[in-house]
Parts: C-alpha cells; structure tokens; sequence
C-alpha cells in the first residue's frame, strides 16, 4: 500500500513554490506554505490570487473551487508550523547552503516518516539529504515551471533513498495528474541536462556573430517545431538562472558543452538578465513583459535594403528524390517556370507523378482550386539534360549527399548556366565551399538547405561562404519570401544553424541512456513534457535514421574536434548492426510487431 499526503507543506513562495501549492491544493490536500517573513508571505499570496483568478477568467476554474482552492492553504513564517505534514517541498532559491539549511531546520520539526523533497534543477539532492537525519528519506521533485499547467515531475533518488519512498512519491505524483520520471542524482537530471547543452550551443553561436537572435530563434522555431527559440527561452528562464544551471553541470561533467558561453558572464554583469529585468537576448516593452520591442539590434528586413537582388524567372532543380520533388513543388506553385532533371525518363515521370499526386490530395482538402493545381503541372518540365538548364537563372541540386557526385554536377552547370545564374545546393552537412570550387563562378553559389517535406517546412537556411556574392545571398533571401518561405542567413558551417544545435543535444540523449541513466522512454517523457518538444530524442533519431544521424555527427565533430560532439558509441554500434530506425524497422525502438 503506498502511504497517503494528506498534508503537505511548501517552503518558498516564489513563482515556483506558489505554483507547486497551487497544484497540492488543487488535488484537495491540506497546504502549510512558509516563507521568511510577511512581505514574502503577502507576496506569495499576491502569486496564488493572480495565478487562480487567471484560471477563472480561463474557464479553468469556477469562483467556488477557487474558493475552496485558497482555503486549503495555511500560510506561516516558521517552519515549526510544518510539523503535521506528510511531505515538504523546498522550493527556495537555487543555493545549496540555504536549500540545506532548511532542509537541517525543517528535519528537526516533522514526523520520522515525513518526506523531505527538493524542487532544485541542478543542485545535488545527495548534499541537501546528508545534512539531515533521514537520508533514506530525502528525494528531489522537481516540478516545472509553470507548476499547475508543466506535466512534467522528475523525482530525484539518491544512492541511500529508501525505495519505498521513490514509489511512493511516483504513485503520489500521478494522482496529482503529472508524468513522473525516476532518475538518478546528476547535474541537470533530464531536462535541464539535455536543454542547457543546447541553449549555451546557441549564445555560442550567437556570441560569435555566427547567425543573428533572430534567425537562431526562427530556425528552431520553424525548423524543428520548437515552441521558443534557445534565445527567447533563455529569456524566459533567465540568464543568472541559466548561467547557475550551467556552472553546476559543468563542476559536475567537465564537458566544455556545459562550461557557461562567455556571454551570459558580460551580460549578467551588465543587468540583463532576460525579461525579468526587461532586457536579455531581446529588449522587452518593461521588467517581467514577454512583449519584445524593437531595439538597435532588431533588423529593419529579412532582405538587405542596400543591396541589389537578381531577376529570377525561370528555376532547375536536379534530382527526383523526395526533397528535389518537393523543391520543385514549392517553386512551381509559387509561379516559377521549373525545368526538373533525372537521370531517366522513368525517374523523371515518376516525380512529376508524385508532385501531381500531391497537388491532387491539395485540391481535395480545399487547399488548392483544380486550376491552381492544372497551371501548377502546367509550369514544371522535365527532361534527363542538363543542357536544358542552359537558359534557368536559378539552379537547385537536391541529389545524395556525396561531395564527389555534388562537386561533378557543379562543374557541369557551370560550364552550361548562363552568366549570372545562381547555383545552390540542398546540402544539410557537407560544405557549400567545396561545391563553389568546383566550378569558375564561387561568387554566384549558395546553400538552399530546405527541410522535408519542403511543400509542408517553412523553413530554408541560406548558407553563404566566404566567396559568395551579397547580392546572391540578398536574391536567395528574396526568393524564399516570394516561395512564402522563413529564411535565415548563416555562414558554411557544419550543420549550418538547425543540425549544429540539434545533433549534439540528440548525442547527449543517446549518452544519458548508454550511461543507464534513464531509459528511452523517460527521457522521451521528459522533453516532450517537460521541455514541450514535439518529438523525444529518440523517437527523432529513428525518424531522422540512425544512419543519417551519426553522418551528421561525425560531420560535426570532424569540423569542431570537440569531444562534446563525438558520437555515442552506442549509435555507432546501432548502425553497425543495421538497426537504423523506423525505416529497417529496428532503431532504438522495436517497430516489427507495430
């Protein structure tokens, strides 16, 4: 029988303390919530009132249950008072020394069997239950925030918590309507292990000038369907908080992925620290606001006002896989003339064939008129010559990703494209460069790196190198507006924006569960409740193919040689045995009997 809370208390009423009483008293148990003084007290009140007449207004609550809701909790100034409680939450600020000073103070006032938890992140649950006398019964709960709507709950054992306890708390925990994951005590645990890697990856990219706030924010956004970018998220948390976070990962790992980026230093220095102070990453309209208002830092267009953009009527794309279709999907309902090239009549009629199953299932769903999609088919032609392409001003090459197949393409287009055409790749890893010297012209090629499905993805990354034109990257820019495209601009990097902070974080995952840390399904559960992703790490990698994830990561690691990036053995050892995700029907994930 797993032991009933029936009262429970709080210590801290900060915005997550408040939200954590929230959530007790709304499952109907009895709430003692302590806080230093009376200002806090009031302002922890101030927390609840704001937070539940929100859920009123929301339809969420009625004004009885509201009622009721407020009437379940006690609140008091010293801890003495938390003697009839079941279980205590410490939900005070992210210091060991305090979290531990109360959880000394709180031990000595409740029952033996009462069960002392941390709300902490990052710090070690381990330390806080060694400075009581019940270490067996010591846990870490950490809720996210915000409390009452995060489903969320990672609950924390250490090596002496009694195992009673652990199930015990989990039971509890899904009465309370939350997704409990069970872990060992490690800096960051889950959520904040995988997602601090990655936010800092970001302010490094953002601290080198290698993308802007804007188009990092935009590309995993519209890239990878994230709810916030890693900027705007970084905000939100903020930056005292994530440099905190990152500081105790780091004593912890010694993984450089984890040493705080430079940035977060000079800018907590200088009082940004994200919208609680009004200005992080982005400039808000005042302290605690999520409205961003423009600054010297926010970019007057996508399209750069002082540089000229190329004519473009006519487009080539080459291949007939599923991206190269897609492409020329896009451009033709778009109103391009488009010339797609194959290697066969067959492979060309099949792609044709499949644009126009699509366009077909548009006009069914009410997403396109049958003359939209007619003038659609009308636009695109077909052929196996790239002779053909002699008079495009745009050329799209969407075939394998092999340098050597990409490099003799670009030297045969350069030879047949009229001057001044543009030459893009779709690569997603290899170097633009590399496909700008094969040709006479380095100046007039760029990276279209588009995302699959294309017709569906709004997102495209415009990879310029170190040889390419402004008014080419300004016409690419153009283009993917008038394709009702999002693009961003980044230079020839490996990964780009989107692959180079999405990897390492999917690298991090697969080494949390080769480490016996958590199992796939936990950590799936956390990310995609805890973090709101839509996918868990290891559901994307047997989307993506393990096959083409490890290419991308020793792509990765190739190009920044830091051992952060070098690939998990364990991915390493699934390809090798053939185990390549959903598409082998085996990956991290059994899918043969589904």
């Amino acid at each position: 029988m797993a032991r009933e809370f029936r009262t429970v208390g709080v210590v801290g009423l900060g915005t997550m303390g408040a939200g954590i009483v929230e959530v007790f008293a709304r499952n109907g148990l009895d709430v003692i919530a302590a806080e230093v003084d009376a200002a806090a007290v009031e302002r922890g009140k101030a927390h609840l009132e704001t937070s539940t007449r929100r859920a009123i207004e929301r339809g969420k609550l009625t004004e009885e249950q509201a009622g009721e809701l407020l009437g379940r909790i006690t609140t008091t100034t010293s801890l003495a008072d938390l003697a009839p409680c079941d279980l205590v939450v410490e939900a005070v600020p992210e210091s060991l020394q305090l979290k531990a000073s109360v959880f000394a103070e709180v031990d000595k006032h409740v029952g033996p069997e009462t069960i002392l938890a941390s709300n902490t992140s990052s710090l070690s649950v381990t330390e806080l239950s060694v400075r009581t006398a019940r270490p067996g019964k010591v846990v870490g709960m950490h809720f996210f925030n915000p409390a009452p709507v995060q489903k969320l709950v990672e609950l924390v054992r250490t090596v002496v918590t009694e195992p009673d306890v652990v199930e015990d708390l989990q039971a509890f925990a899904a009465t309370l309507d939350k997704v409990p994951v069970v872990i060992g005590d490690r800096a960051g645990f889950i959520a904040n292990a995988l997602l601090f890697g990655y936010l800092n990856h970001a302010a490094r990219m953002y601290e080198s000038r290698y993308a802007s706030r804007e188009d990092l924010d935009a590309a995993m956004r519209y890239g990878c369907g994230y709810p916030m970018g890693p900027l705007a998220l970084l905000d939100l948390i903020g930056l005292d908080t994530a440099y905190e976070i990152l500081e105790t990962m780091y004593a912890q790992s010694r993984n450089l992925m984890h040493a705080p980026a430079p940035v977060f230093k000079q800018m907590i220095t200088a009082g940004l620290l994200g919208r609680k102070s009004g200005r992080g990453f982005y400039t808000y309209e005042k302290p605690h606001s999520s409205k961003v208002v423009p600054d010297a830092l926010t970019p007057g267009s996508v399209v750069p006002e002082d540089v000229p953009t190329r004519d473009v009527q006519r487009v080539g794309v080459v291949g007939t896989g599923t991206m190269a279709s897609g492409i020329v999907q896009v451009f033709a309902q778009a109103g391009f003339d488009v010339v797609v090239r194959g290697r066969s009549d067959s492979k060309v009629e099949a792609s044709v064939g499949g644009i126009r199953k699509a366009l077909d299932k548009a006009v069914v769903r009410g997403k396109l008129t049958e003359d939209e999609r007619d003038a659609t088919l009308g636009r695109i032609t077909g052929t196996t010559s790239l002779e053909d392409f002699a008079d495009v001003d745009l050329v799209v090459e969407a075939i394998a990703e092999e340098l050597e197949v990409k490099r003799a393409v670009f030297g045969a287009l350069d030879e047949i494209c009229k001057p001044g055409a543009i030459l893009a790749t779709t690569t997603s890893s290899l170097p633009v460069v590399e496909c700008a010297a094969a040709t006479t012209r380095p100046a007039d090629v760029i990276g279209l790196h588009f995302f699959n499905p294309a017709p569906v993805m709004k997102l495209v990354e415009v990879v310029s190198t170190i040889s390419t034109a402004p008014e080419v990257a300004a016409t690419a820019l153009a283009l993917c507006q008038k394709i009702k495209k999002v693009p961003v601009s980044c230079g020839d990097r490996a990964g780009f924006i989107v692959n180079a902070l999405l990897f390492p974080y999917l690298n991090d995952a697969v080494k949390m569960l080769e480490a016996h840390y958590a199992t796939a399904d936990d950590i799936d559960a956390a990310m995609k409740t805890g973090c709101a992703l839509p996918m868990g790490p290891f559901e994307l990698l047997d989307v993506v193919g393990l096959d083409v994830s490890l290419a991308i990561e020793r792509s990765l690691f190739s190009e920044f040689r830091q051992s952060g990036f070098a690939p998990a053995p364990l991915l390493e050892h699934l390809v090798t045995a053939g185990r390549l995700g959903r598409k082998t029907g085996q990956g991290f994930r059994d899918y043969t009997s589904r």
